[in-house]
């Protein structure tokens, strides 16, 4: 069943209120505002956008198309939600993908399950069974229950679709096409309480639910949100531990880990097949998935020292990641492997999506690797290079003289305007070069013995383990953890006030012995997270002059 485009006024009356609140912008998908003011408006990534509609109508529902890029801002996706919106382009995505879904609910195969009604003789333009499904599906979808207008507009939206049409079930297709496409539906948005200085309790239930669950509210927490436990400590603490109580609370870790490790860059990773031929696309997925399997095993089921993630021997394995780690491997399943001590890997810093990830097609970059360590792990911000750095000596491989890369970074640093830089980035990224472009160890470069010797913050190693270690010391690295699981959270950066609830964070964290479920409990437990964002007068103008510079 193909479903025609039906001009919505409902749907552009909506864009136009939230366009009030909304800057509609083209931004790039990899910025950085550090600046950024609080919303009260997030838009759903893609992974939640997939979630969702799995939740609602069930996993055999297929996605096919493409999505707008998300917005990374200081690293992060989940700031970038606040601060991107939808193109023009965007929206037709959404509306093509709208479609494809809508059809699939009402076709022959779903209508029964997921529909759950057919208009009777009684009942005969279809508006008994359309307010039923509408009731239904619109607390799902939009996370709240629906107005009886916004009922009573979409029951006859959907009549009005079926006598143009001449089909009820491809007139509520049309229609539900409009929803999936409504900005209630594709953002999440904070309503106020109220007292007006805390977001109401359906509110609560989805910043709940995306946190722990990367997903909409299951029906027990929008029971809560509808009977006001949610806005009850007790009530609220009890949901909480509820949620990490639950299988789902590893999807939502992986999707932390997934945006904090900037994993999403491997679905687009690319390695020149003549250098590296056992790497692949497949393989770049398997990598990925090795390092979420391997974080989730880590801290969810063994509740471990998140610290030691930078110092462990375990990693998850299958028999396609052999040859990229040189091990034999029998079993085709996932299962836990553990290296020797003698091995040079240790920890997630020699995990292979990290060390190709941060490297160029056809080589290792103890730059991009060190840039990667130190915005990741230590929240630092390292600048662009410079529009005219000369790159010439560091990309010359065949270089008869300079053999190793250590010894072509070093030619390089004579550029003063470069070294300032690469005196942070390169000696950690030195540390890793045992590892090629593609994450496989080795042990010389065009015959040469690579040095992985260097200094992190004033201390001395020697290799990855090594370097491993003082990692997993640092207290600048599970303070950075902290900082960036406020902030992915919250949608936004701190700002004002919120520096002294993330130092109680990070005093807590480290007092309940770096266990990350309880960093993200005492997140959800602050009642700072559930307070309605404040712009002052100076960002409020800044708003409205964006509104009318997008129109």
């Amino acid at each position: 069943m193909k479903i025609r485009a039906l001009p919505s006024l409902a749907l552009a009356g909506a864009c136009l209120t939230l366009g009030l609140s909304i800057a509609f912008s083209g931004a790039r998908a990899d910025e950085s505002h550090a600046d950024t003011p609080p919303s009260q408006i997030r838009r759903l990534t893609e992974s939640q956008y997939r979630n969702v509609v799995a939740d609602v109508f069930g996993p055999d529902i297929k996605i096919v198309g493409r999505f707008e890029p998300d917005l990374r801002i200081d690293g992060l996706q989940a700031v970038g939600t606040s601060a991107v919106s939808v193109t023009a382009a965007g929206l037709e995505q959404y509306e093509n993908l709208a479609r494809s879904i809508s059809a699939q609910v009402t076709d022959e195969q779903h209508r029964a399950k997921l529909v759950r009604c057919v208009p009777t003789p009684a009942d005969q333009n279809g508006a008994a069974c359309a307010r039923q499904f509408f009731q239904r599906v619109g607390l799902q979808l939009y996370r709240r229950p629906l107005s009886d207008a916004e009922v009573t507009a979409l029951t006859k939206a959907t009549t009005d679709a079926t006598t143009t049409l001449g089909d009820f079930h491809a007139g509520l297709a049309a229609t539900l096409s409009g929803m999936l496409t409504s900005p209630e539906f594709l953002f999440r948005i904070d309503r106020p309480a109220p007292s007006r200085r805390n977001i109401d309790a359906w509110s609560k239930a989805s910043r709940l639910s995306f946190l722990f669950w990367n997903s909409m509210p299951d029906q027990t927490l929008l029971d809560e949100a509808r009977s006001g436990a949610l806005d009850t400590q007790a009530g609220l603490t009890k949901a909480v531990d509820r949620l990490i109580a639950s299988p789902r609370f590893e999807q939502g870790v992986r999707a932390f880990f997934t945006d904090y490790l900037r994993l999403d860059g491997m679905d687009e990773l690319a390695k020149d097949s003549l250098i590296y031929p056992a790497f692949s696309q497949a393989i770049s997925t398997s990598l990925r998935e090795q390092t979420l399997r391997t974080i989730s095993w880590f801290l969810v089921e063994r509740k471990g020292d998140y610290r030691d993630l930078f110092t462990t021997r375990s990693i998850a394995m299958n028999r396609s990641l052999g040859p990229i780690y040189d091990i034999p491997v029998s079993k085709a399943d996932w299962f836990m492997y553990e290296f020797p001590q003698s091995d040079p890997r240790s920890g997630l810093l020699t995990h292979a999506s990290m060390l190709a990830q941060h490297s160029h097609p056809g080589r290792t970059s103890p730059t991009l690797r060190g840039v990667a360590l130190r915005e990741i792990f230590l929240c630092e911000k390292i600048p662009a290079p410079p529009a005219n750095v000369n790159f010439a000596v560091v990309q010359n491989v065949d270089n008869p003289t300079l053999k190793t890369t250590r010894a072509r970074l070093q030619a390089h640093l004579d550029d003063e305007e470069c070294a300032s830089c690469h005196r942070r980035t390169d000696p950690i990224g030195l540390g890793l070069e045992q590892f090629d472009g593609a994450g496989q160890f080795r042990k010389v470069e065009h015959d040469e013995v690579i040095d992985v010797s260097g200094d992190f913050e004033k201390q001395a190693f020697n290799g990855a383990a090594a370097l491993g270690q003082l990692f997993r010391n640092n207290p600048r690295v599970s303070s950075c953890l902290v900082q960036s699981a406020w902030r992915y959270a919250n949608g936004r950066n701190p700002s004002g006030k919120d520096g002294a609830e993330i130092a109680k964070l990070d005093q807590s964290f480290a007092a309940g012995g770096h266990r990350f479920p309880s960093l993200m409990r005492a997140i959800a437990l602050d009642p700072a997270f559930y307070t309605m964002p404040r712009l002052g007068p100076e960002r409020r103008l800044a708003t409205v002059r964006r509104m009318k510079e997008t129109g």
